[in-house]
């Protein structure tokens, strides 16, 4: 009796230690095949107004100006054929190549007769121009006109039914205002991405003649040219033009012409096929110290500061403003009564007097100030 006691607890001892064993490195073999465990979830439930738009969200606003934001694709000139044209490239051994380089870009329909803008840069040289529209159709498109100093051009379509942006007012336009750009960067297909006005009436960039930019954080990349900046309600206050970049891609500083300028384009290109300026002949130049000093411009007594205006630095022969007297060293204050402070302004100002219709410049001139009227010519088209 004793020996089977004994055996029976080692037989014992021994199937503890081997559940003990398996209930450590192998739990889920003492689980029944039969009782899955359990998982709960909440699972949203629809309440029948599905096209709301969740907090935060733009949806709304690009489901709005997405369909009249366009891709363009541009065949251009070879690089090769129009090299063979230039009489100095012909004494060089290139490859005969005549096919047609391509680009991208992005437009915007702005009118059901199908009125689309994008930037000159985009249809630049082109030979042909084909828009592709956002519900899967395409055209080739003509072009009505472009303005190189705005770096703005209009397109048309021939298609029924197209849909069109409602342009917004920059007047309620404001720094911190959230935006969309709208394009087709890098060929990938029509993006939207989102940011903030960074800033308004950005100038002397270098990038523009006459230049007001909208700057924005909001994404813009290689092919998002020409293509829509439109703010929370979907309204277009924008085009994209350019991006501050090292690298060639998006680094949070992007420009974009705003719309109250891009409409004034339009217009001059639908009526005239071009835009008409106003012309003096002058190379005016910022005021600082060492121009002050070098023509005896004063400084304030007071306060020290030197004259607001736009120093003449040379006067073309026979323009207008040399038969109007403008001489080098005069400072522009005003132009057709309206103050300048830089060239932007200046030349801004200049453009927009009428050809051929006599108005006033205020004028510093050995501290003393002068009127002198001035008969503008018509500015020369930037090739």
């Amino acid at each position: 009796m004793k020996k089977i006691w004994i055996l029976f607890s080692q037989t014992v001892t021994v199937l503890l230690a081997v559940w003990f064993v398996v209930a450590t490195l192998q739990p889920t073999w003492l689980r029944g095949t039969n009782n899955p465990q359990k998982v709960s979830f909440t699972q949203a439930i629809l309440d029948g107004n599905s096209s709301a738009s969740p907090g935060g969200s733009f949806r709304q606003a690009a489901q709005k100006a997405s369909p009249a934001v366009v891709s363009i694709t541009v065949q251009q000139k070879s690089r090769a054929k129009a090299r063979r044209a230039d009489p100095w490239f012909r004494f060089f051994d290139e490859p005969e190549e005549d096919s047609p380089s391509g680009g991208m870009g992005s437009g915007v329909i702005v009118s059901p007769e199908g009125y689309i803008l994008t930037n000159h840069h985009v249809i630049e040289g082109a030979e042909a121009i084909e828009v592709n529209l956002h519900d899967g159709r395409n055209a080739l498109a003509k072009v009505i006109g472009t303005d190189p100093d705005t770096d703005l051009a209009l397109l048309k379509i021939d298609l029924p039914k197209l849909p069109v942006i409602v342009l917004g007012q920059m007047e309620t336009l404001q720094v911190g205002d959230a935006v969309l750009a709208i394009g087709n960067p890098f060929g990938v297909g029509q993006t939207v991405t989102s940011g903030i006005v960074s800033a308004l009436g950005r100038k002397q960039l270098g990038i523009n003649t006459f230049e007001n930019f909208i700057q924005t954080d909001a994404a813009i990349n290689p092919g998002n040219s020409g293509g829509a900046l439109v703010d929370a309600n979907g309204l277009l206050m924008g085009i994209n033009t350019a991006i501050y970049s090292r690298s060639g891609g998006n680094m949070g500083i992007g420009f974009a012409v705003p719309v109250s300028t891009a409409t004034q384009i339009m217009a001059a290109l639908i009526k005239d096929g071009k835009v008409t300026r106003g012309w003096i002949g002058v190379e005016p130049r910022p005021l600082n110290s060492e121009l002050a000093e070098s023509f005896g411009i004063p400084k304030d007594k007071t306060t020290g500061a030197l004259p607001k205006g736009v120093l003449i630095h040379g006067v073309l022969q026979n323009s207008p403003a040399a038969k109007a007297g403008i001489q080098p060293g005069d400072l522009i204050m005003q132009v057709a009564g309206q103050a300048v402070s830089d060239v932007p302004e200046m030349l801004s100002g200049v453009a927009g007097l009428k050809p051929g219709e006599t108005a006033n410049l205020l004028v510093l001139r050995n501290g003393k100030t002068l009127e002198l009227r001035v008969t503008p010519g018509t500015r020369p088209i930037r090739p």
